[in-house]
C-alpha cells in the first residue's frame, strides 16, 4: 500500500508545494538524452514531475504508480494527455493488464527517481521489481535510479530537525509539516511526517519506511536481476550523499 502521503486525497497535494521545485529531476532529464532514450518508463512517478519532463522533450512516457490521488494530480500537470498513466506497482508490468497497453521489451530507459528504489523493503521484492522493469526493458535498455548512501546516515539529521515548517499551500492554505523518525532498526528506517491543517484544525499523519542498501549490496542484486553496471554517480542535489545508477539491461 503506498503510504498517506501519496494516496491521501488531502495530502497528495502537499507533496510538490513541500518537496519545491525539484531541481534535481533535471539530471533525469539529461542522462535520458545522454542515453539517447526516447520511450521511457517511470516507476513510481508520484505526481508526474519527472515523466512531465521527460515527456516535453517529446519522448514516449509511460507513468506507473499505485497511489491514485498522485496519479490525479500528475494528469492535471498534463493536460494533452502526452504521458500514459499507469495506476499499479511494478509486479503490474509484469501482467498482462499491463503489456495489452504498453508491449514488454518496449522501453529504452526506466528511471525510479527520489526515493523509490528504497521503498522496496525486502530483498524478494526488490528482486522481483528488478525483474518486472527488466521485462519491460529492450535488450540493451537501461534502468536508472538513486538510492541514498547508509554510511551518510541521513535519518540522524532528519531526527535533528524537528522544526515545523509551515506553508501556504495554494488552494489549501496554511499547512504545518512536522518530521519525526520513529524507528532505526538498519537497514530499515521509519519517519513520520505530520500535517496540521489551521484552517479546520485537522492533524493528518503520513508513516514511510525506507531500506537502506549499499553500494556492493545494489551491484549484486543488479547483477542477479540481469543488468550490468554501466556508472554509479553522485546526485547534483546531494553530493556524496547518494548514489545514481546507470545500468544496462544483460
Amino acid at each position: 500500500m503506498p503510504d498517506a502521503l501519496f494516496a491521501d486525497p488531502r495530502l497528495a497535494p502537499l507533496y510538490d508545494a513541500f518537496d519545491g521545485d525539484r531541481d534535481d529531476l533535471a539530471a533525469y532529464v539529461a542522462i535520458a538524452g545522454e542515453l539517447g532514450a526516447d520511450r521511457v518508463l517511470d516507476v513510481g512517478c508520484g505526481t508526474g514531475s519527472l515523466a512531465v519532463p521527460l515527456a516535453d522533450g517529446g519522448r514516449t512516457v509511460v507513468g506507473v504508480d499505485p497511489a491514485w490521488a498522485s496519479l490525479d494530480i500528475a494528469r492535471s500537470k498534463d493536460p494533452a494527455g502526452r504521458v500514459t498513466w499507469v495506476h499499479g506497482d511494478a509486479r503490474l508490468m509484469a501482467g498482462p493488464a499491463f503489456s495489452t497497453a504498453v508491449p514488454r521489451a518496449a522501453f529504452d530507459l526506466a528511471v525510479m527517481a527520489g526515493n523509490v528504489a528504497q521503498v522496496f523493503l525486502t530483498d524478494d521484492d526488490w528482486a522481483r521489481t528488478l525483474r518486472c522493469v527488466h521485462a519491460a526493458l529492450r535488450p540493451g535498455g537501461h534502468l536508472v535510479f538513486e538510492t541514498r548512501r547508509p554510511e551518510r546516515r541521513a535519518w540522524e539529521e532528519w531526527a535533528a530537525d524537528t522544526a515545523p515548517v509551515t506553508l501556504d499551500v495554494p488552494g489549501i492554505g496554511p499547512v504545518e509539516r512536522r518530521l519525526e523518525v520513529t524507528d532505526v532498526r538498519l537497514p530499515l528506517v521509519s519517519f513520520r511526517y505530520g500535517y496540521r491543517f489551521p484552517a479546520d484544525g485537522a492533524v493528518l499523519t503520513s508513516d514511510s519506511t525506507l531500506r537502506f542498501r549499499d553500494r556492493d549490496e545494489v551491484e549484486t542484486s543488479l547483477a542477479d536481476g540481469g543488468y550490468r553496471v554501466l556508472d554509479v554517480r553522485q546526485a547534483p542535489d546531494r553530493p556524496g550523499r547518494e548514489f545514481v545508477f546507470i545500468a544496462e539491461r544483460t
